[in-house]
This record gives C-alpha cells, structure tokens and sequence, in this order.
C-alpha cells in the first residue's frame, strides 16, 4: 500500500501541507500502513515546470508517484471557492482514468465556511473524472479548525478509512 500526499498550494512549508499530512497518517493509521508508504508531492516545488512546454523529470517523477498510489490525499486551499489553478495544471496532465484503482481523498482548506461544499461539488468531480474511487465526505478544513485538527481529522479518518478499506480489498480481489 502506498500513500501519496498532492498538495496544490503555490507556497512552500503550507498549512494546507501540513493538514494534507496529518489526513493521509490519520487515514494510514487506520489502515496499519507503515512508515514507508507514505510520500508527499508538493506542488509549490514544481510549479515553475508545469506549464513548460519542456518535459521536466521531477513532474514526470511526480505524475509517476501520483498515479502509482494506492491512496491519493489531494488536498489545495480554497481560491475563489474552489482549488488552485496549480493542483488544476498539474491533474490536467494526467491522461483519462490514469487514477483508475486509486482511493482518492479530496481535502481543502478554507477561511470561510461557506466554501465548504466546494470539497465535494469542485474537487471530488475532478478526481472522479481521472478515474478514482472518492469516497465520501471530504475534508473541508476551516483555517478557525487547525488548532483542533488533531480532532477534526480523526473524525473524518474514522469516515472514511472503512470505505478505503473495501475499496483495497476489492482491488486485490479483482
């Protein structure tokens, strides 16, 4: 099982990273992962390479990464009501169904609560369409929450880890 941690933020070291990590070890913990299967692609580090008409290897090493994982945490801050232009540039790059297979789990971090359906109307869609299975609810994550995230994340790891669950053992059946 490997875990993979796309974070959307354009800013290196962001809450968004850190929430993102907290969700994808909560979600692991559940799941008896061990230490090495997690990984983190941090789009603030690629950004300057995304749109280059110029293949670069690190995004190819990260396309790579992203659609090798057994569970995908894919996690931006909410712009404009949705997520990023970058998590939006980078996912475009994957071909269709490149994340057949995948559970993936759609997380945003948001000022205001109003934005909170964003994580299942704008980013589920997204992740549906290449091909993942997105098993509900998202993680909206209201900035007001950080300091209780420990909380917040166990609540929703608690969801979800049963749906992933099924999802990986019907996989290996298959």
């Amino acid at each position: 099982m490997s875990i993979v941690t796309l974070v959307g933020n354009p800013r290196p070291g962001s809450r968004t990273l850190s929430v993102a990590t907290s969700a994808a070890q909560a979600v692991g913990d559940r799941l008896g992962a061990a230490p090495e299967a997690y990984e983190v692609v941090d789009l603030s580090d690629l950004a300057p390479h995304l749109l280059s008409p110029v293949k670069h290897p690190e995004v190819g090493a990260a396309l790579e990464l992203v659609t090798g994982a057994s569970i995908l945490v894919v996690a931006s801050p909410t712009y404009k009501g949705t997520y990023t232009g970058l998590l939006k540039s980078f996912l475009d790059r994957l071909p269709p169904d490149a994340l057949a297979g995948t559970a993936a789990l759609p997380l945003l971090v948001m000022g205001d609560p109003k934005h909170s359906l964003a994580v299942e109307v704008h980013l589920r869609p997204l992740l549906v369409e290449l091909g993942a299975f997105v098993p509900t609810p998202g993680l909206a994550v209201l900035e007001s929450q950080i300091p209780e995230l420990g909380e917040v994340v166990a609540g929703w790891a608690d969801r979800v880890a049963p749906q992933v669950t099924a999802v990986l053992k019907e996989g290996a059946l298959s």
